[in-house]
């Protein structure tokens, strides 16, 4: 049974930076391709909740890895999946 991803406000607003970022810096089918790269990430974890590692830094959550670059946060409740939070991994806020 696949779990319903719920899409928080922050990783949103975390995303828009990352896509404005590389289609600005990079070109619009660079920013087009990490889109698809989310979307595939959303979709492998909507039916294998538990891939993920355990977060040190947010308490019950887990991560994954994106690209090399972008490690996305997660959380399980139920049937529910909720989407924190999309960070870069060279900063150190994570």
């Amino acid at each position: 049974m696949a779990h319903q991803v719920v899409i928080k406000k922050q990783f949103a607003n975390d995303l828009h930076k990352v896509l404005t970022y590389l289609e600005t810096e990079w070109s619009k089918p660079v920013a087009e391709q990490f889109f698809v790269k989310i979307n595939n990430s959303l979709r492998a974890l909507s039916s294998h909740p538990f891939t993920g590692a355990p977060s040190v830094k947010i308490k019950n959550a887990r991560s994954i890895f994106v690209t090399e670059h972008n490690r996305l946060f997660y959380k399980v409740e139920g049937n529910r999946i909720y989407v924190l939070r999309l960070l870069d991994t060279r900063q150190k806020r994570y």
